[in-house]
């Protein structure tokens, strides 16, 4: 039976109109006076310590923590800035899904894996009022690669739940390749869905163990057993 279920952000659960992106690229600018930083990295299933890193290793620019500070307070202004204009909202099917997991004789922990900073990630979320659906979670901030934040993930769903939660008792939802592998690296089941960057097909040559257009395609009934 599913004990837990995590959900990745950016494509799973918002379109936020490319405002992170933006408010990446914006940063990059104002702090360090790169123009088109952002144009050159791929986002999608990324961590926001690892974008930073590729950052300033393609300007030559030291990766200190002094730097990454200096980064994350102004991408955090930036995104406060742009999100209120956002053009975006839930991804398809998301709130009833919600609702449904929250609906079943024995309802899971819900939170959150994903690759946005906590700050970061509330922001997105408050903006669609999501946040307070997700009281724990995974986040950039636990560590610069994916597998890792799943495992601190996993470590709090199993401090909520009172035991030690196993990888076939989670359920990891994503819309990149990266989700998936993320998900397998805490040996949980995966349910990949294409309504982010990645196609279905792309999605489903990495095996997971569910691949949808988006969340209408299933009901939370049948992670039930």
């Amino acid at each position: 039976m599913i004990r837990l279920v995590l959900f990745d952000i950016d494509g799973t659960l918002v379109h936020t109109g490319g405002a992170g992106v933006k408010a990446f690229g914006r940063a990059f600018a104002s702090e360090f006076g790169v123009a088109d930083g952002a144009t050159q990295l791929k986002f999608a299933g990324r961590t926001d310590i690892s974008l930073v890193r590729e950052f300033f290793t393609l300007q030559g620019i030291e990766a200190t923590p002094q730097n990454f500070d200096r980064f994350f307070a102004a991408y955090l202004r930036w995104l406060q800035e742009l999100i209120p204009d956002c053009q975006g909202g839930a991804c398809h099917g998301v709130l009833a899904f919600h609702e449904q997991l929250l609906a079943l004789p024995e309802p899971p922990l819900i939170g959150l894996l994903t690759g946005n900073i906590k700050r970061g990630a509330r922001i997105k979320l408050d903006r669609f009022n999501l946040w307070e659906k997700f009281p724990f979670g995974g986040f950039a901030d636990d560590h610069e690669e994916r597998p890792k934040i799943a495992a601190a993930a996993l470590r709090r769903g199993s401090e909520q739940f009172g035991r030690d939660l196993r990888g076939e008792e989670v359920l990891v939802i994503g819309d990149t390749p990266l989700d998936i592998h993320c998900g397998r690296a805490i040996e949980a089941k995966v349910l990949a869905v294409a309504t982010g960057g990645a196609s279905l097909a792309e999605l489903q040559r990495h095996n997971p163990d569910w691949a949808v257009p988006d969340l209408t395609h299933v009901s939370a009934a049948q992670f039930l057993d």
